[in-house]
């Protein structure tokens, strides 16, 4: 097996040598712009291959003119219309592809050893399968697929020799502080518990009663980190966190009873293992996604980030509490998905993406969100066998039941949908 596997055969990747390609899926979001960052500091030793997004021309544009990839993939058909003609105008030679099958050719481009995923949401669950089938060294920076269908992915990761390597910063702290040698899929020797740090996210000492009119730029605001509005909103919510720990039950093999969720406001210390002689090791490092990123890419080496090194007599204090389960309901929604199982967490997954973009839209208000997912969880039932073709059925249910009731009722500036 060569999930989270502590002595590739090849440094830097399976199957690798020399200048290593690089696909990253999401390129024009705080990560995949992270990630080029990062990229663009060791030129001689990675190579950026194929770029895709959504729908942003103008910073694809800039990225392909400035990384010159091979490929570059817009999925909505009209945004890549618009990069084919500018790329042709500026003489690049980057060919222009679009929609599903896109992301799936670049996801699975022969030149790429490394694939970056960090399309957000469910979006990205197909392209980062494609690339895990492909037997590429995936750096997972979305959670989602992990979320909807992480057995899937371990299974193909098993059969193709693919490399998972978390760099969501959770994820990847707890990867660090593993003992050496392990393999996913296996016990974590002598493993007690892992501790799940958060900020707290914009509302952690806001009064109870003044969370319902929150807006979408204060929900957006974090205190600590620099996300996209999505991601921003599901820390405000500690949604974020019930996804984190699925994950991590996907990852490391580990019961939803293992893992803590504790709120750490400085965001220094990122996670930590527990371990049964009562040793606790934790990753700590200034807040920024380029630390995992560079991690992950260089594995199992270390190479320079570009990220400040942490001051500690700086910092002066490490403060942690417990998360209010009033102020954040959707860790109990998570925990919930977590033990009904089966297709459970893509449900919450889709429910939870339908009210985030209702609630950035403004069509609901913010602890409308968990109202909305706890509804959905209570019209849709799971099932057992999830299959991906179950899982993506299930997945469009979820979101067509979450559409209807916000679109059954209505929206009120203070009190939400009614």
């Amino acid at each position: 097996m060569n999930i989270l596997q502590s002595s590739p055969s090849v440094p830097g990747g399976p199957g690798t040598a020399g200048m290593q390609g690089v696909t990253i899926l999401g390129s024009t979001g705080s990560i995949g712009m992270n990630a080029l960052d990062v990229l663009a500091r060791h030129p001689q030793r990675f190579r950026v291959t194929a770029l895709t997004a959504n729908k942003q021309v103008d910073r694809m544009f800039e990225q392909c003119r400035h990384h010159a990839p091979d490929v570059a993939v817009m999925r909505d058909v009209r945004a890549a219309g618009e990069l084919q003609r500018r790329v042709e105008a500026a003489g690049l030679k980057v060919e222009v592809l679009s929609g599903e099958n896109g992301l799936a050719r670049a996801a699975a481009l022969a030149q790429s050893s490394i694939v970056v995923a960090a399309i957000v949401g469910a979006a990205g669950l197909l392209p980062t399968l494609e690339a895990v089938r492909c037997g590429k060294r995936v750096l997972l920076a979305n959670k989602e697929p992990l979320v909807m269908s992480g057995h899937i992915l371990m299974q193909e990761a098993c059969r193709s020799g693919a490399e998972l390597l978390p760099v969501d910063s959770e994820h990847n702290a707890i990867f660090q502080c593993l003992p050496g040698g392990y393999r996913a899929g296996l016990p974590i020797p002598g493993l007690s518990r892992i501790l799940l740090t958060c900020s707290g996210g914009p509302f952690r000492t806001t009064p109870l009663a003044e969370l319902a009119g929150v807006t979408p730029e204060q929900a957006c605001a974090h205190p600590r980190w620099a996300m996209g509005r999505k991601i921003s909103v599901d820390s405000a919510t500690l949604m974020n966190k019930g996804l984190e720990m699925i994950e991590a039950c996907r990852l490391f093999g580990v019961s939803p009873q293992q893992i803590e969720i504790v709120i750490h406001p400085q965001s220094v210390i990122h996670s930590l293992v527990s371990y049964v002689d009562g040793s606790v090791l934790a990753q700590l490092g200034n807040p920024d996604m380029r630390t995992p990123i560079a991690h992950a890419l260089a594995w199992p080496e270390r190479i320079d980030s570009g990220v400040r090194p942490l001051d500690l007599v700086e910092v002066a204090r490490l403060d942690f509490e417990r998360p209010d389960p009033q102020r954040f309901p959707c860790l109990r929604l998570a925990a919930e998905a977590v033990r009904r199982g089966g297709t459970a967490p893509a449900i919450l997954n889709a429910a939870n993406e339908v009210a985030v973009a209702a609630f950035l839209d403004e069509a609901v208000g913010f602890m409308d969100i968990p109202r909305i997912i706890e509804h959905v969880l209570s019209q849709v039932p799971e099932n057992e066998e999830a299959k991906l073709e179950v899982i993506l059925a299930d997945d469009a249910r979820a979101r067509e039941v979450a559409q209807r009731y916000i679109a059954g009722h209505a929206r009120s500036p203070r009190r939400g949908v009614q």
